[in-house]
């Protein structure tokens, strides 16, 4: 199929604002709109309040050596289960005789490494991926997706412990665990993404103008298609810290006496029937505060990117 027609006047326009002679109406129309999509995320004030919270607990967790009231790991066997409120030691004691307080801020570097950091290297391996099979044609972009299908088809609950069994549990594991957990989801976005922008006319107006398939990709289509993932990544972060407590309360994740929140859930559970569920209830709701917060902020990120 021979590329459409293009009004001239428009393309010389077009070339007159371009210092390297390549169109990216689409682009520049983006930023057009980014001023009214700020205003937008300012009237939004769930996601302002979400990303507050966010700000909170990175900050908690980068600063946990210098605010934790106490050693994580040191023990008072003396006080072991007290309530929240004992002097000393706001959210009490886990059964060990740990404040549970310096463990939440020492479980949130944990919990927190371990999924914004693999999310970024998933949104990274699905823009390389998707871009190139959504703009590629023929096997080659069939095979990627197939690919893909196969870690959507695979349980990732047995993938992490096949992985304990190979590398044994921990960090590594998790992280593992997470890329390819998160990798097919984006993958999905960036390839529906880059189909749909492939033969628009201002890549054919590119393309006709000598742009390399490189230039195509990262000039063009990525500045359109960066935007859903923006938002789906912040959104799966949330589902992550989920995911990744229910590793760490089976036992696949950080090994004690390691702070994580899911660890600390699992143990808080052993003593729910000694009438202390203090100790599982705080790193619960930590769990669930910033995950609700991440998923929130991605509904803003969301009106703000395509109020549409």
């Amino acid at each position: 199929m021979s590329p459409p027609s293009l009004d001239t006047g428009v393309l010389a326009a077009s070339l007159a604002a371009e210092p390297d002679g390549f169109a990216t109406a689409a682009p520049r129309a983006a930023a057009h709109t980014a001023g009214g999509g700020w205003r937008r995320l300012r009237r939004h004030k769930l996601a302002l309040a979400s990303l507050a919270w966010i700000a909170l607990a990175l900050l908690a967790a980068a600063l946990a050596p210098w605010i934790s009231p106490h050693d994580p790991n040191a023990a008072d066997t003396a006080l072991r289960l007290a309530p929240p409120g004992t002097p000393g030691y706001l959210l009490g004691l886990d059964g060990q005789g740990r404040d549970i307080l310096s463990r939440i801020f020492w479980g949130g570097r944990e919990s927190l490494l371990s999924t914004i950091v693999p999310v970024g290297v998933a949104v990274l391996l699905s823009l390389a991926l998707g871009l190139f099979a959504g703009y590629s044609r023929g096997r080659a972009s069939a095979l990627a997706m197939r690919v893909v299908d196969v870690l959507f088809a695979f349980p990732m609950v047995l993938l992490a412990i096949g992985l304990a069994t190979a590398l044994g549990p921990g960090l590594w594991t998790v992280a593992l665990t997470i890329v390819f957990a998160a990798t097919p989801y984006l993958t999905r976005v960036v390839y529906a993404g880059t189909r749909a922008e492939r033969d628009k006319d201002y890549v054919e107006a590119a393309r006709s103008l000598g742009a390399t398939h490189a230039q195509i990709l990262l000039r063009e289509i990525l500045p359109n298609v960066a935007a859903p993932v923006l938002v789906y990544g912040t959104t799966l972060v949330g589902s992550m810290i989920v995911f990744l407590s229910g590793l760490s309360f089976l036992g696949l994740g950080t090994q004690p006496p390691t702070a994580d929140w899911g660890r600390m859930v699992s143990e808080g559970a052993q003593v729910l029937v000694l009438d202390a569920a203090h100790v599982a209830t705080a790193p619960a709701l930590a769990i669930v505060s910033v995950a609700l917060a991440f998923n929130w902020l991605g509904n803003g990120l969301r009106d703000l990117l395509d109020p549409q």
